[in-house]
């Protein structure tokens, strides 16, 4: 009987490592979950992972990990992933979405991972000619973009000096069951569904058309935790998630339908990012010929709002820790006060 395999998954807790986490699982790998709880919840550790509790960023937690569990995967989906806060809190930042990643991925070589899968964002690309396309020259316009992008190219040189193979998927405007919906910061979908239990009226930054292709996260995650069982996807990049754009606008309409509530909606001032996001799926396709979206927006929020009815509303915490306060937008200046 040959030995069980062994993954890591960082952000395990999370929303997205959380169901990555779980389709690993039943490919029958042994998986264990790194996760600092800051922004994921113990109940979303999938049965039959094992849990540890750490950050990224403790080395000594790191190697003495590595050494230990002798992992042949590593999924690393932990990151603070708010393109737009991330302006306002560059060395947190960089020390959580850089300089944590460079911990695993000095440690996966230096224990011979056999393949690093990363979740990296279209927020590399920044304001490119639509669709955005995996050999498009990324300019990102955001802080959060930039290292995500500079931990791309970490992979790219470590492969060629160490020979760690990896592969990189930029996945967008992820929803689903688990998302922490009580962060004021990110995931649109949640801030919605959780201003809607808690009777707010939804909060719209400018008017409203800037566009966002929304992936429901049962068609993103078997894709992830495919890849590192595929060499043929060795060394490549590929968005993920879905292909149909609509507005921000339009989708306050569409959450407030599945939800069964009378739109109420409260215009803020306009924020700084990029109006028009959607991807390309084509290569993606051409080597996993089953990713393609299985699930209808309306289905993925259908099943996103039935749990958010059994869970109820979260209230997140305001962000503690913000350097800069100048140009922030007014409804988040107020409460890092």
């Amino acid at each position: 009987m040959s030995k069980q395999e062994h993954a890591l998954v960082t952000g395990g807790a999370g929303f997205i490592g959380s169901h990555v986490a779980e389709e690993l699982l039943k490919r029958g790998l042994r998986v264990t979950v790194l996760d600092d709880l800051s922004g994921g919840f113990l109940e979303n550790v999938p049965a039959g992972a094992e849990f540890v509790k750490g950050s990224i960023l403790d080395l000594p937690l790191i190697q003495d990990l590595f050494k230990n569990q002798n992992f042949n995967y590593v999924f690393h989906l932990a990151a603070y992933a708010a393109e737009g806060l991330s302006h306002f809190i560059k060395h947190f930042n960089y020390q959580n979405n850089l300089i944590g990643s460079v911990n695993l991925i000095n440690a996966s070589i230096n224990h011979e991972v056999r393949a690093f899968v990363f979740t990296s964002s279209i927020a590399v690309y920044g304001r490119n000619q639509l669709p955005l396309r995996e050999d498009m020259i990324p300019v990102p316009e955001d802080s959060y973009g930039i290292a995500k992008l500079a931990v791309e190219q970490e992979l790219r040189v470590s492969h060629e000096m160490f020979g760690l193979n990896y592969v990189i998927f930029r996945p967008h405007n992820v929803f689903g069951e688990r998302q922490n919906i009580g962060d004021m910061y990110r995931n649109v979908v949640g801030i919605f569904m959780n201003q809607i239990v808690r009777g707010e009226a939804l909060t719209i930054f400018g008017d409203g058309t800037q566009t966002r292709a929304f992936s429901y996260i049962r068609d993103v995650a078997p894709v992830i935790a495919e890849a590192a069982f595929n060499e043929r996807v060795y060394g490549k990049t590929f968005n993920v998630g879905a292909d149909i754009p609509i507005s921000v606008k339009d989708l306050a309409s569409e959450v407030c339908k599945v939800m069964r509530a009378t739109p109420k909606l409260q215009y803020l001032p306009e924020r700084n990012e990029v109006k028009h996001a959607f991807a390309s799926h084509d290569l993606l396709l051409e080597y996993f010929p089953n990713a393609r979206p299985k699930h209808s927006l309306e289905e993925g929020l259908v099943n996103m709002a039935e749990w958010v009815k059994k869970v109820g509303s979260r209230r997140g915490k305001p962000f503690s820790s913000i350097e800069v306060l100048k140009n922030m937008p007014p409804s988040w200046r107020e409460v890092a006060k």
